[in-house]
């Protein structure tokens, strides 16, 4: 697939955007200005002042003297890079790569974008008539390589689209200004006769790097695709990117599943090829109205299964909302891993295994409707102290070689920190007669004996526990401890855990 570029001028980006927002100003003359060594000089101007002749680099004062009543307006330091941000953002939905060209440019990688709209004609002029209809003042080319299209953009005829074929002819009779050369090469090439790049290019190279350097080289060679040139995107696109415009804007809910279909078919046919799973997916919709909305997905495994996958998306579709309707999908995996077995066993010290994909589409499902973190998976590790006796496990079927202690009784919720109660106690160390746990008077009815448990004395230093198995008057039980030895008028008392 041959490459192909977009170039984008704005020829009057910070002006147009100000008029947008103060619409009197699209009826009278004005320029943006900003201080250079003790003068105000203009900046940008809008279209009404450059038909007069105001242009960028004109002192105000001489402006003004051609323009009497032309307003000038103090221009904000670093405007047009927040600006080609937001533009370029915006038009990640005609390529996933884009890149902004200060002070007044886009550059997008249309490579194999064009297609999808129908070809590079209608595909370039959807993208000049969008932003037209946003009220930009914009000029733009498609061509084989970044600088050529950047110099058709601004310098050349009313074509537009560039064959391969045809952009050497092109680039040929274009001035060197078109090639993007600094303003004291470009004096230097005016004085000596070279008006067009033609009369360049037939120059041996060793002359041209002797008279003028390196940069007239590299630009050449940049323009005619000799060497290579990089984009640093505003947003790199995910290794695993799929995208799904649509000629008729999306609206109902209907349309917008078939469209997920649609996407989730694309991506794991590439996943499966690559013998790769989904783990994590985001969903993005760019409305006509230039909002984005999307939600996103993860699974427990790796997951090429598009009906298992449709049914996650499927849960969200309602917060999608499509407004006056959505014109581009984009789906992105940024989580993929290598496929594993599909039935192996699963916790199986039993011996009774378990179907893991039943499970974990089980576990995705409820994951994906109640919240990622609502439900976790833990594994027993080699620790004395009960907060550290468990860990997180990061997937479903990840192992560990700790076993559970089952030698003494453990409650089914543990707190994550234990806390402070109220208790009435006759005896050292016995177990209290009742408690008090967030308001609640508890009388206890039974208890086992105390189990100590010290601290790990080579991590950190504190008391041991002394830990109770209680019951109350309501059958309920607790996990309760005193904190160090027993006296009577400092011990701390606490509870850690219910048991079912």
């Amino acid at each position: 697939m041959s490459k192909r570029f977009i170039s984008i001028w704005f020829r009057h980006l910070l002006t147009d955007w100000l008029a947008l927002r103060r619409p009197e100003l699209k009826a009278v003359p004005f320029v943006l200005a900003a201080p250079v060594h003790n003068r105000m000089v203009i900046i940008a101007a809008n279209n009404l002042a450059e038909a007069q002749g105001i242009t960028a680099g004109t002192t105000a004062a001489d402006a003004k003297a051609v323009i009497p009543d032309l307003l000038v307006i103090d221009a904000v330091p670093g405007q047009a890079e927040k600006i080609l941000k937001a533009a370029g953002g915006w038009c990640i939905r005609y390529s996933p790569v884009v890149a902004i060209d200060l002070p007044n440019g886009l550059i997008i990688n249309a490579s194999g974008c064009a297609h999808l709209w129908g070809g590079e004609e209608a595909y370039l002029q959807a993208i000049l008539t969008a932003l037209k209809n946003k009220g930009y003042h914009v000029r733009g080319a498609m061509a084989s390589t970044i600088g050529a299209a950047w110099a058709m953009a601004r310098y050349g005829s009313n074509k537009l689209i560039i064959p391969p074929a045809d952009q050497a002819t092109a680039l040929l009779a274009l001035p060197p200004i078109a090639l993007r050369l600094e303003s004291l090469l470009l004096e230097r090439l005016h004085k000596l006769g070279f008006y067009t790049i033609q009369k360049i290019a037939v120059l041996p190279r060793r002359a041209l790097q002797r008279r003028f350097g390196m940069e007239l080289l590299l630009r050449l060679d940049q323009a005619f695709g000799h060497e290579e040139e990089h984009l640093e995107p505003l947003n790199p696109p995910e290794p695993y990117h799929v995208r799904l415009p649509f000629l008729e804007l999306i609206r109902t809910p209907e349309a917008i599943a078939q469209a997920i279909l649609k996407l989730l078919e694309m991506m794991c046919l590439r996943l499966r090829q690559e013998g790769k799973g989904l783990r994590s997916a985001i969903l993005k919709g760019y409305r006509i109205d230039g909002k984005l909305v999307n939600i996103a997905i993860g699974t427990n495994r790796p997951v090429v299964h598009i009906e298992h996958l449709f049914k996650l998306f499927e849960l969200k579709i309602p917060q999608i909302e499509p407004a006056l309707g959505i014109e581009l999908f984009t789906l992105d995996a940024p989580r993929v891993e290598d496929l594993s077995a599909d039935q192996e066993a699963l916790w199986a010290s039993d011996g009774c295994g378990l179907n893991t994909i039943a499970l974990s589409e089980l576990l995705d499902r409820l994951a994906n409707k109640l919240g990622t973190g609502s439900i976790q998976r833990y594994l027993p590790q080699e620790r004395y102290w009960p907060e550290h006796t468990i860990r997180l496990a990061n997937t479903l079927t990840e192992r560990t070689e700790a076993n559970w202690r089952i030698g003494k009784p453990r409650p089914t919720i543990l707190l994550p920190k234990p806390e402070r109660i109220e208790v009435t106690a006759l005896l050292p160390d016995n177990p209290p007669m009742l408690f008090i746990y967030k308001g609640v008077r508890h009388i206890i009815r039974k208890a086992d004996d105390a189990e100590r448990i010290e601290r790990e004395w080579w991590r950190d230093k504190g008391q041991h526990r002394d830990y109770y198995v209680v019951e109350d008057q309501e059958g309920r039980r607790y996990w309760l401890f005193r904190s160090g030895h027993y006296n009577s008028e400092s011990s701390e008392w606490y509870i850690h855990g219910f048991f079912a």
